[in-house]
């Protein structure tokens, strides 16, 4: 039995009908509501989903080590519950997306218009009075502020059929960490876009790399493996291996985004070609440029940051940023973080005393972290 596979299907079926149900009740107030829903939905139909399967193999790994034995029914009815707990975690993931894209002035998401471009169509395409751009902002903020709502209900109510009191708190406990730490993050990325400029150049990777764990490595990955392994009721070692696990394939996850975010095959990734370099977005692998140029040709750093600062970049000007990355050493120093990174990600967890099955599934989905193209 294809065990991934009938997750996602439970997943977006779970999905799918609650949009179904939002849709209903919105429209029941106004039609106008309509393309909240539409837009939610849409998105929530593409991704990798791998939170869902992070967070369902946990679940099965911690299983047959929890202290907590669930009977056949029990964990039947936990199967099913495991898939509205990875269905929540793909709303807040897809509301963090909508926001995220709006901090970065991203157009795009997965090939298609980013939310708040999609809502600054709608108003042109009606000829509403006032701002498209200003109501595209509106409307996103507030669909991903719904999602995130939205993402808590799906969550409470998977719980309802946790086994018991105990392994709900748990799981609470650790939802509720992943919403406070990815939004530090999120904060921290947003100031470091802005005042990398008065710090110094040399400190740029170690801050990076905080945006990183907190913006992306913990929420990605370590939260979803721990609220899985909580639901199976795992010990405190439990939780540990996976966190062991879970932090530098969570940083090498970032690290590889960072490197198509610059080299990306837009075919491929859904993503103009350098749109990281024309955000201003400030990664390990840029913060690695500057720092070699700064000791190898001041003027040249100078220059690198001066475009890195504009946000309005054309063809040329980013084959020459690559040109520099590539130059510099700091993409081969990437790749080799990401490979150093899988390695110890790996090594913790074949020492780990997880289910082997389980543990062959998180092996596999760890490798399609650190090697994906998208």
């Amino acid at each position: 039995m294809n065990y991934s596979k009938n997750l996602l299907g439970q997943v977006q079926a779970n999905l799918d009908t609650f949009c179904d149900k939002q849709r209903s009740d919105f429209e029941a107030i106004s039609e106008d509501l309509i393309p909240v829903v539409d837009y939610t939905q849409s998105l929530l139909e593409g991704g990798k989903r791998f939170r869902a399967l992070f967070c369902y193999w946990a679940w099965k790994a911690a299983l047959n080590d929890s202290s907590y034995h669930q009977s056949e029914q029990e964990i039947n009815e936990s199967e099913m519950a495991i898939a509205g707990i990875a269905a929540s975690l793909e709303m807040f993931h897809a509301a963090a997306l909508v926001h995220d894209d709006l901090l970065d002035q991203s157009d795009t998401r997965r090939g298609a218009p980013a939310i708040h471009k999609r809502f600054e169509s709608l108003h042109k395409d009606k000829q509403w009075a006032g701002s498209p751009e200003r109501f595209g902002v509106a409307g996103s903020v507030l669909v991903g502020d719904l999602m995130l709502g939205w993402s808590s209900e799906i969550f409470g109510n998977a719980l309802l059929h946790s086994p018991n009191r105990e392994i709900e708190s748990a799981c609470r406990d650790e939802f509720s960490l992943m919403r406070v730490e990815v939004m530090a993050g999120q904060y921290l990325d947003v100031l470091e876009e802005n005042a990398a400029t008065t710090r110094p150049v040399k400190e740029g990777v170690g801050r990076a790399e905080k945006v990183i764990l907190y913006k992306t490595a913990k929420y990605s990955i370590e939260a979803p493996l721990r609220i899985g392994a909580s639901f199976a009721g795992a010990d405190q070692a439990t939780l540990n291996s996976f966190t062991q696990f879970g932090i530098p394939l969570g940083i090498a996850f970032q690290l590889r985004d960072d490197i198509l975010g610059v080299f990306g095959d837009p075919s491929v990734t859904g993503k103009p070609a350098g749109d990281d370099l024309r955000e201003g977005k400030r990664t390990v692998l840029v913060a690695l440029t500057l720092e070699a140029l700064t000791e190898r040709s001041p003027s040249m750093a100078d220059s690198f940051e001066e475009l890195l600062t504009s946000r309005e970049l054309d063809t040329q000007q980013i084959a020459f940023m690559q040109k520099l990355i590539q130059e510099s050493g700091a993409l081969e120093k990437t790749e080799r973080m990401i490979i150093e990174l899988g390695d110890r990600s790996l090594e913790a967890l074949q020492s780990s005393n997880l289910e082997e099955n389980a543990k062959a599934e998180l092996k596999a989905l760890a490798l399609k972290v650190v090697n994906r193209d998208a």
